[in-house]
Protein backbone atom coordinates (compact mmCIF):
# COMPACT_ATOMS: atom_id res chain seq x y z
CA UNK A 1 0.00 0.00 0.00
CA UNK A 2 1.79 3.31 -0.84
CA UNK A 3 1.39 6.42 1.52
CA UNK A 4 2.85 9.80 1.16
CA UNK A 5 5.95 10.26 2.65
CA UNK A 6 6.63 10.24 7.00
CA UNK A 7 8.83 13.03 8.64
CA UNK A 8 10.47 10.35 10.96
CA UNK A 9 12.17 12.25 14.25
CA UNK A 10 13.63 8.87 15.11
CA UNK A 11 17.01 9.68 17.32
CA UNK A 12 15.66 13.60 17.60
CA UNK A 13 16.14 15.62 20.45
CA UNK A 14 13.68 17.48 19.41
CA UNK A 15 11.72 17.93 23.04
CA UNK A 16 15.00 19.48 24.07
CA UNK A 17 16.26 21.05 21.34
CA UNK A 18 13.51 22.80 20.53
CA UNK A 19 10.98 23.07 23.52
CA UNK A 20 13.19 22.31 26.77
CA UNK A 21 15.75 24.87 25.64
CA UNK A 22 15.12 26.57 22.68
CA UNK A 23 13.55 30.03 23.88
CA UNK A 24 9.53 28.53 23.36
CA UNK A 25 8.14 29.00 26.72
CA UNK A 26 5.76 31.13 25.31
CA UNK A 27 4.41 29.54 22.46
CA UNK A 28 3.98 26.47 24.88
CA UNK A 29 2.15 28.03 27.78
CA UNK A 30 0.14 30.08 24.66
CA UNK A 31 -0.45 26.28 23.00
CA UNK A 32 -2.05 25.47 26.71
CA UNK A 33 -3.92 28.42 27.08
CA UNK A 34 -5.67 27.40 24.03
CA UNK A 35 -6.36 23.44 24.58
CA UNK A 36 -8.07 24.48 28.26
CA UNK A 37 -10.97 26.38 26.22
CA UNK A 38 -11.22 23.97 23.25
CA UNK A 39 -10.86 20.44 24.94
CA UNK A 40 -13.66 18.57 26.50
CA UNK A 41 -13.97 18.58 30.60
CA UNK A 42 -13.74 14.62 30.11
CA UNK A 43 -13.82 11.31 28.41
CA UNK A 44 -13.00 7.76 27.80
CA UNK A 45 -9.56 7.18 25.61
CA UNK A 46 -8.11 9.78 23.37
CA UNK A 47 -6.28 9.58 20.51
CA UNK A 48 -3.15 11.94 20.41
CA UNK A 49 -1.57 12.05 16.78
CA UNK A 50 2.03 13.09 16.50
CA UNK A 51 2.47 13.06 19.89
CA UNK A 52 6.35 13.05 20.38
CA UNK A 53 7.76 13.12 23.72
CA UNK A 54 4.31 14.06 25.20
CA UNK A 55 4.85 17.43 25.85
CA UNK A 56 0.56 17.78 25.50
CA UNK A 57 -0.29 14.41 27.04
CA UNK A 58 -0.63 15.64 30.53
CA UNK A 59 -2.92 18.64 29.44
CA UNK A 60 -5.59 15.65 28.55
CA UNK A 61 -5.85 14.79 31.84
CA UNK A 62 -9.46 14.76 32.40
CA UNK A 63 -9.72 11.66 29.28
CA UNK A 64 -9.11 8.17 31.14
CA UNK A 65 -7.08 6.43 28.74
CA UNK A 66 -4.74 8.09 26.16
CA UNK A 67 -2.74 6.75 23.41
CA UNK A 68 0.18 8.09 22.01
CA UNK A 69 1.13 7.72 18.29
CA UNK A 70 4.00 8.57 16.63
CA UNK A 71 6.20 7.46 13.67
CA UNK A 72 9.01 7.82 16.00
CA UNK A 73 9.71 5.06 18.33
CA UNK A 74 12.26 6.92 20.34
CA UNK A 75 9.86 10.04 20.73
CA UNK A 76 7.92 7.10 22.35
CA UNK A 77 10.13 6.10 24.42
CA UNK A 78 10.95 9.89 25.65
CA UNK A 79 7.09 10.24 26.22
CA UNK A 80 7.65 6.87 28.18
CA UNK A 81 10.48 8.00 30.17
CA UNK A 82 8.38 11.15 30.89
CA UNK A 83 4.97 9.79 31.67
CA UNK A 84 5.68 6.16 33.01
CA UNK A 85 3.84 3.14 32.21
CA UNK A 86 0.66 2.55 33.64
CA UNK A 87 -3.39 2.02 32.24
CA UNK A 88 -3.63 5.32 31.28
CA UNK A 89 -1.24 5.57 28.48
CA UNK A 90 -1.01 3.66 25.54
CA UNK A 91 2.05 3.96 23.30
CA UNK A 92 1.51 3.28 19.20
CA UNK A 93 4.54 3.72 16.87
CA UNK A 94 2.59 3.97 13.63
CA UNK A 95 2.45 5.84 10.01
CA UNK A 96 -1.25 8.12 10.95
CA UNK A 97 -2.20 7.73 7.04
CA UNK A 98 -2.76 4.44 8.00
CA UNK A 99 -4.17 4.58 11.73
CA UNK A 100 -4.03 0.59 12.88
CA UNK A 101 -7.61 1.26 15.11
CA UNK A 102 -11.11 0.17 14.14
CA UNK A 103 -13.26 2.68 13.18
CA UNK A 104 -15.44 4.73 16.09
CA UNK A 105 -12.70 3.61 18.28
CA UNK A 106 -12.38 7.07 20.14
CA UNK A 107 -14.46 9.77 21.61
CA UNK A 108 -11.73 12.42 21.48
CA UNK A 109 -8.44 13.78 19.21
CA UNK A 110 -5.55 15.82 18.81
CA UNK A 111 -3.30 16.71 16.29
CA UNK A 112 -0.64 19.53 17.66
CA UNK A 113 2.42 20.69 15.20
CA UNK A 114 1.76 17.78 13.38
CA UNK A 115 -0.80 17.98 10.03
CA UNK A 116 2.45 20.96 8.97
CA UNK A 117 4.30 17.65 8.34
CA UNK A 118 1.67 16.17 6.27
CA UNK A 119 2.42 16.07 2.72
CA UNK A 120 -1.76 14.96 2.22
CA UNK A 121 -3.77 16.64 4.95
CA UNK A 122 -7.14 15.72 3.73
CA UNK A 123 -6.40 12.04 3.81
CA UNK A 124 -4.87 12.31 7.14
CA UNK A 125 -8.14 14.50 8.49
CA UNK A 126 -10.32 11.32 7.08
CA UNK A 127 -8.34 8.32 8.41
CA UNK A 128 -8.48 10.71 11.63
CA UNK A 129 -12.27 10.54 11.18
CA UNK A 130 -12.63 7.11 10.51
CA UNK A 131 -11.29 6.06 13.88
CA UNK A 132 -13.77 8.56 16.04
CA UNK A 133 -17.13 8.22 17.28
CA UNK A 134 -19.94 10.32 16.22
CA UNK A 135 -20.34 13.73 18.34
CA UNK A 136 -16.58 12.84 19.20
CA UNK A 137 -13.79 15.92 19.59
CA UNK A 138 -10.95 16.46 17.63
CA UNK A 139 -8.67 19.43 18.26
CA UNK A 140 -6.29 20.51 14.93
CA UNK A 141 -3.03 22.60 15.08
CA UNK A 142 -2.08 24.11 12.02
CA UNK A 143 0.52 26.53 11.00
CA UNK A 144 -1.20 29.06 8.81
CA UNK A 145 -0.05 30.18 5.33
CA UNK A 146 -1.80 33.78 5.82
CA UNK A 147 0.05 34.68 8.65
CA UNK A 148 0.51 38.55 8.89
CA UNK A 149 4.46 38.05 8.48
CA UNK A 150 3.72 36.61 5.15
CA UNK A 151 1.33 38.59 4.08
CA UNK A 152 3.86 41.65 4.69
CA UNK A 153 6.72 39.87 3.51
CA UNK A 154 4.41 39.31 -0.34
CA UNK A 155 3.33 43.02 -0.18
CA UNK A 156 7.44 44.02 -0.36
CA UNK A 157 7.82 41.05 -2.54
CA UNK A 158 10.29 39.26 -0.03
CA UNK A 159 8.55 36.07 -0.67
CA UNK A 160 7.32 34.99 -4.34
CA UNK A 161 4.19 32.25 -3.19
CA UNK A 162 1.38 34.37 -2.48
CA UNK A 163 -0.94 33.62 1.45
CA UNK A 164 -3.52 34.44 -0.49
CA UNK A 165 -4.10 30.98 -2.19
CA UNK A 166 -5.60 27.92 -0.67
CA UNK A 167 -2.70 25.23 -1.89
CA UNK A 168 -0.41 24.58 0.92
CA UNK A 169 3.17 25.86 0.56
CA UNK A 170 6.03 23.59 1.63
CA UNK A 171 8.84 25.79 2.76
CA UNK A 172 11.23 23.10 3.97
CA UNK A 173 10.99 19.22 2.80
CA UNK A 174 7.78 17.83 4.78
CA UNK A 175 7.14 21.40 6.04
CA UNK A 176 4.04 22.79 4.92
CA UNK A 177 2.31 25.85 5.62
CA UNK A 178 -1.76 25.54 4.81
CA UNK A 179 -4.72 28.11 4.47
CA UNK A 180 -7.41 28.12 6.89
CA UNK A 181 -10.19 28.34 4.66
CA UNK A 182 -8.47 25.41 2.89
CA UNK A 183 -8.36 23.51 6.00
CA UNK A 184 -11.87 24.38 7.35
CA UNK A 185 -12.99 22.75 4.30
CA UNK A 186 -11.09 19.62 4.41
CA UNK A 187 -12.20 19.25 7.52
CA UNK A 188 -15.90 19.70 6.40
CA UNK A 189 -15.10 16.84 3.84
CA UNK A 190 -13.74 14.46 6.18
CA UNK A 191 -17.08 14.46 8.64
CA UNK A 192 -16.07 17.10 10.83
CA UNK A 193 -17.69 20.48 12.09
CA UNK A 194 -15.55 23.44 13.01
CA UNK A 195 -16.86 24.51 16.56
CA UNK A 196 -14.32 26.81 17.73
CA UNK A 197 -11.35 28.86 16.24
CA UNK A 198 -8.48 30.35 17.82
CA UNK A 199 -5.18 32.09 16.57
CA UNK A 200 -2.27 31.32 19.20
CA UNK A 201 1.05 32.77 18.89
CA UNK A 202 0.22 36.47 18.15
CA UNK A 203 3.24 37.54 19.77
CA UNK A 204 5.90 35.31 18.19
CA UNK A 205 8.91 38.10 17.80
CA UNK A 206 11.82 37.45 19.17
CA UNK A 207 12.75 40.70 20.46
CA UNK A 208 9.15 40.25 22.58
CA UNK A 209 10.09 37.32 23.87
CA UNK A 210 13.12 38.57 25.14
CA UNK A 211 11.94 41.19 26.61
CA UNK A 212 8.66 40.48 28.14
CA UNK A 213 8.49 37.33 30.50
CA UNK A 214 7.01 33.94 28.70
CA UNK A 215 3.58 33.98 31.39
CA UNK A 216 3.01 37.19 30.84
CA UNK A 217 3.01 37.32 26.79
CA UNK A 218 0.96 34.11 27.34
CA UNK A 219 -1.40 35.50 28.78
CA UNK A 220 -2.13 38.73 26.73
CA UNK A 221 -2.18 35.80 23.83
CA UNK A 222 -4.77 34.05 25.45
CA UNK A 223 -7.13 37.37 25.53
CA UNK A 224 -6.16 37.21 21.82
CA UNK A 225 -6.73 34.10 20.78
CA UNK A 226 -10.59 34.37 20.28
CA UNK A 227 -10.36 36.87 17.75
CA UNK A 228 -9.81 33.64 16.05
CA UNK A 229 -13.79 32.91 15.25
CA UNK A 230 -13.67 36.15 12.86
CA UNK A 231 -10.10 36.52 10.85
CA UNK A 232 -6.80 33.89 11.87
CA UNK A 233 -3.56 36.37 10.58
CA UNK A 234 -0.87 34.31 13.48
CA UNK A 235 1.09 31.50 12.56
CA UNK A 236 -0.53 28.63 14.53
CA UNK A 237 -4.13 28.32 14.50
CA UNK A 238 -6.56 25.98 16.93
CA UNK A 239 -9.34 24.31 15.88
CA UNK A 240 -12.19 22.37 17.84
CA UNK A 241 -14.18 20.26 15.36
CA UNK A 242 -16.83 17.66 16.05
CA UNK A 243 -17.42 14.33 14.25
CA UNK A 244 -20.71 14.42 12.77
CA UNK A 245 -22.67 12.09 9.91
CA UNK A 246 -21.96 9.03 11.08
CA UNK A 247 -24.21 5.95 12.66
CA UNK A 248 -22.91 5.39 16.18
CA UNK A 249 -20.61 2.48 16.90
CA UNK A 250 -20.78 0.42 20.24
CA UNK A 251 -17.78 1.22 22.13
CA UNK A 252 -15.17 -1.26 22.29
CA UNK A 253 -14.39 -2.83 25.91
CA UNK A 254 -10.27 -1.35 25.50
CA UNK A 255 -8.31 -0.64 22.40
CA UNK A 256 -9.09 -3.23 19.31
CA UNK A 257 -6.55 -2.65 16.73
CA UNK A 258 -7.13 -3.10 12.82
CA UNK A 259 -4.02 -4.08 10.48
CA UNK A 260 -2.70 -1.43 8.61
CA UNK A 261 -2.15 -3.50 5.68
CA UNK A 262 -5.05 -5.34 5.26
CA UNK A 263 -7.90 -3.50 6.78
CA UNK A 264 -8.69 -6.75 9.07
CA UNK A 265 -10.16 -5.84 12.35
CA UNK A 266 -10.01 -6.72 15.65
CA UNK A 267 -6.57 -8.06 15.73
CA UNK A 268 -5.35 -11.18 17.88
CA UNK A 269 -3.35 -10.07 20.90
CA UNK A 270 -0.32 -12.15 22.65
CA UNK A 271 2.00 -11.57 24.51
CA UNK A 272 4.78 -9.73 22.49
CA UNK A 273 2.65 -9.62 19.61
CA UNK A 274 -0.32 -8.69 17.85
CA UNK A 275 -1.60 -10.89 15.10
CA UNK A 276 -4.13 -10.39 11.63
CA UNK A 277 -6.25 -13.59 11.55
CA UNK A 278 -6.92 -12.51 7.88
CA UNK A 279 -3.36 -11.56 6.11
CA UNK A 280 -1.03 -13.45 8.74
CA UNK A 281 0.69 -10.25 9.38
CA UNK A 282 2.59 -9.70 13.15
CA UNK A 283 3.30 -6.66 14.79
CA UNK A 284 5.90 -6.03 17.89
CA UNK A 285 4.87 -4.90 20.90
CA UNK A 286 7.99 -4.51 22.84
CA UNK A 287 8.91 -2.73 25.87
CA UNK A 288 4.75 -0.76 26.41
CA UNK A 289 5.39 -0.05 22.41
CA UNK A 290 3.39 -1.41 19.88
CA UNK A 291 4.58 -0.65 16.30
CA UNK A 292 2.49 -1.01 13.44
CA UNK A 293 5.22 0.60 10.87
CA UNK A 294 6.39 -2.54 9.25
CA UNK A 295 4.93 -6.07 9.86
CA UNK A 296 7.84 -8.96 11.87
Amino acid sequence: MTTPPVCDYTDSDYQTSFWDQGGRAYEDAAEAIALKHLLPKSGKLMLEIGAGAGRNTPRYAGFERIVLLDYSRTQLEQAQARLGRSDKYVYVAADAYRLPFVDGLFDGATMIRALHHMADAPKILAGTARVMQNDSMFILEFANKKNLKSILRFIFRRQEWSPFTREPVEFVKLNFDFHPRAVFDWLAEAGFSVEARRTVSHFRLGLLKRLVPAKWLAALDGLFQPTGEWFQFTPSVFVRAKRVGRNAIPPYNGIAFRCPECGHSPLVEKETRVECPSCGRAYEFRDGIYDFRQAM
